[in-house]
């Protein structure tokens, strides 16, 4: 602790003590202005709330595409090959491009067909696109819980009268979903912060949009570290809950084979 306490006690003492702390227009007052802080946080929280809505949308659609795609990838017999095909190759496509790029693929170039029956709305679009890329990353998490189970145990299952599916309804997919937990958990809280690229596409009302417009209205960077506050905040209890999930895993992990 006293380690720790004089670490962070001379690195403050450095960073206050630097040239351009607090020579004017220094990072004081380029970064950190009391003023525009409070003036600017109530329009970042306002857009806030749509990147709110956005991410939980979007956890809802991954959850669901992502476990339809790691069962397809897990069906097993020459018959589900081309399934298979298809979900490795789904995985492979989005997780090698990157998240902006899909944003912009999707957010400019679907609306500009002019599909009909399709909506047109930005933050549809965006939605569809965090939902793209992260159902390829969440199906990788899920696949790994499915082949952590024992097969022995689907046998068990298959022996007592129970189909595939029941199988994999009952046996299997409980036990992926408890093992995945922490690393599910881990990929929403990187999807939470990348809601933050709808603003990119056009978005006005989303957290980052406004805190571009008003980094550009008062010329100081302030706004934005009230948005890192304000993420920073949101994410904090979700990093330390998914500690705690490890840390109780890795106890009855322990406590498991004591027994």
């Amino acid at each position: 602790m006293v380690s720790t306490i004089a670490f962070f006690a001379i690195a403050a003492i450095a960073i206050v003590n630097s040239p351009g702390w607090s020579a004017p227009g220094g990072v004081k007052d380029a970064f950190f202005n009391g003023a525009i802080f409070r003036e600017s946080l109530p329009d970042i929280l306002a857009g806030f709330v749509l990147n709110v809505k956005v991410f939980m949308t979007a956890e809802v659609l991954v959850l669901i595409c992502a476990l339809l795609l790691a069962i397809m990838r897990s069906l097993p017999g020459p018959v589900f090959t081309p399934l298979r095909i298809l979900a490795v190759s789904y995985s492979i496509l989005f997780r090698g491009m990157p998240t902006i790029l899909v944003i912009f693929l999707l957010g400019f170039g679907m609306p500009a067909l002019e599909l009909q029956g399709l909506p047109n709305s930005d933050v549809f679009w965006a939605i569809i696109a965090l939902t793209l890329v992260y159902t390829a990353y969440v199906a990788e998490v899920y696949k790994a819980g499915i082949e952590s189970v024992h097969p022995s145990q689907a046998a068990a299952a298959r022996s007592l009268g129970l189909s595939r599916g029941q199988t994999l309804r009952h046996v299997v997919l409980p036990q992926a979903v408890r093992r995945v937990l922490p690393p599910l958990l881990n990929d929403f809280i990187g999807l939470q912060k990348d809601s933050a690229l709808v603003g990119l596409i056009g978005v006005t009302v989303e957290a980052m949009r406004q805190a571009t417009i008003l980094q550009a209205s008062y010329f100081n960077f302030t706004p934005y570290v009230a948005l890192a506050l304000v993420f920073v905040t949101i994410t904090i209890p979700q990093v330390l809950f998914v500690d705690w999930l490890i840390k109780r895993d890795q106890r009855r992990r322990q406590a498991g084979g004591v027994t």
